[in-house]
């Protein structure tokens, strides 16, 4: 099961991120509401855990960009991190990372990356990372397509 998708430039910053699982906190905060207070309480506590959970967010992806541009090419597009695994790619300035559960198929994701790319690249003709910056809803709605993906000719 797909838990993130990242796509990153070389400098740390982030392009483009759909989490489809929210990351984990450990803590309690948003789970309970007393009631003396009602519904204000449980109120607080779902804001303070929305921002814990964007500020988790944003601590994996810089751990995920450091691991990913750290690493050397000689070593495999795949990487153990906490309870799940990273596929990555990269192509010119941009890394498309799938964090992914640990028992998945790391070949199945690489594919599904990279004919992502293709999509993209067939839909601007050469695809930057201006092209993502500028037309953020168009990518954003082509990987937000349900469905099964279709297969590469090349």
């Amino acid at each position: 099961m797909i838990r993130f998708f990242l796509l990153q430039n070389r400098q740390g910053k982030t392009r483009l991120s759909k989490w489809y699982v929210p990351p984990s906190t450990g803590t309690g905060i948003g789970t309970s509401s007393s009631a003396a207070n009602g519904n204000h309480s449980l109120s607080v506590n779902y804001a303070a855990n929305n921002n814990l959970t964007e500020a988790e967010k944003a601590r994996i992806e810089a751990e995920v960009h450091r691991l990913v541009t750290s690493r050397d090419k000689k070593y495999t597009n795949f990487i153990e991190y906490n309870n799940y695994k990273l596929i990555y790619r990269r192509y010119a300035g941009l890394f498309f990372t799938i964090a992914v559960d640990v028992q998945d198929n790391e070949l199945s994701y690489l594919e599904s990356i990279h004919l992502f790319v293709e999509l993209l690249d067939s839909y601007f003709a050469n695809v930057c990372e201006l092209d993502i910056v500028f037309n953020f809803n168009k990518v954003y709605r082509e990987l937000n397509m349900s469905g099964p993906m279709p297969f590469s000719r090349r």
